[in-house]
């Protein structure tokens, strides 16, 4: 196995040029292997999962997804004030930052961003609790396609600009993520459900996160630095589909909302102290 890795990260290395030595031994970035097998392994999983489950009654899973959407919760803001504070103390600029400038800041900041990249591993789990509860209208493309990518994307990141202008689209994540994970956690508690009302807002902030990442990303063309143009030109890459995907998602949710509002259609009008069209949105797919 160590030949194969030795030659696949020479191949790699001709491609994209030397590594950034500072996260060299950390853990799962010294090769892209085991990365990659855990994001064939979660769509292994994704397949098998409902094929597992078709003969099964649902699983609750409450008590543990009050306890995952919480630990993510607090991750998500760990990382999210880790970064800004980093980024203040260390004078980032805002238009363009390169990946080498103050040793101090860069090394904070790449510790936080190896968190994040490790929790785009740790959602995998998001999926495996819809198939254990039997929630496979949630497991759409939009779902598998930004899960399946991002643990493989931040690798490449976390090996060549771990730091500098990678900070801000991290950090706007990681502050939507403790919106989304807190609401999850606590709609898992039924009682609690008719009280959480920051739900609609979710999709919109994602929206605007990525128009506000593309438009700093774009800085760095306006005002180039010494960041690799390629990542910058990837990024507004991918950008683009994430924007294009959540646009549709947003429209046809809130398109259905409207004309289920419009038919007034409820069987009792309400389902568990919420509303059938909020028991049904609340149904809706986890974009995250």
């Amino acid at each position: 196995m160590e030949p194969f890795n030795h030659r696949l990260n020479i191949y790699i290395e001709s491609w994209m040029g030397p590594r950034d030595q500072r996260v060299k031994g950390w853990l799962l970035l010294d090769n892209y292997p085991p990365t990659l097998a855990l994001s064939l392994a979660y769509l292994l999983i994704l397949w098998l999962g409902p094929k597992f489950m078709r003969d099964r009654k649902p699983l609750s899973c409450r008590p543990l997804l009050v306890a995952y959407n919480l630990v993510l919760t607090v991750l998500s803001f760990y990382m999210f004030y880790e970064l800004v504070a980093a980024v203040r103390s260390g004078g980032y600029n805002f238009y363009c930052q390169d990946t080498h400038s103050d040793d101090e800041t860069d090394n904070k900041i790449i510790h936080v961003l190896w968190w994040y990249y490790f929790s785009k591993l740790i959602e995998f789990m998001d999926t495996f609790f819809f198939i254990l509860r039997k929630n496979n209208h949630q497991i759409t493309f939009l779902h598998i396609y930004h899960h399946a990518s991002m643990p493989n994307i931040w690798w490449f990141v976390m090996n060549w600009v771990p730091c500098g202008h990678s900070y801000f689209g991290a950090a706007l994540n990681s502050l939507i993520h403790v919106l989304m994970y807190s609401y999850y956690g606590l709609s898992a508690v039924p009682a609690l459900r008719p009280y959480l009302w920051w739900k609609k807002y979710i999709t919109q902030g994602q929206l605007i996160q990525f128009f506000m990442t593309m438009t700093q990303t774009l800085c760095a063309l306006a005002w180039p630095c010494n960041f690799p143009r390629g990542w910058v030109w990837f990024q507004i890459g991918y950008l683009v589909t994430l924007i294009i995907l959540f646009t549709n998602f947003y429209i046809q949710t809130y398109k259905k909302q409207k004309v289920s509002l419009k038919n007034g259609s409820s069987t009792n009008g309400h389902a568990n102290g919420v509303s059938h069209v909020e028991h049904a949105l609340h149904k809706k797919l986890r974009v995250d």
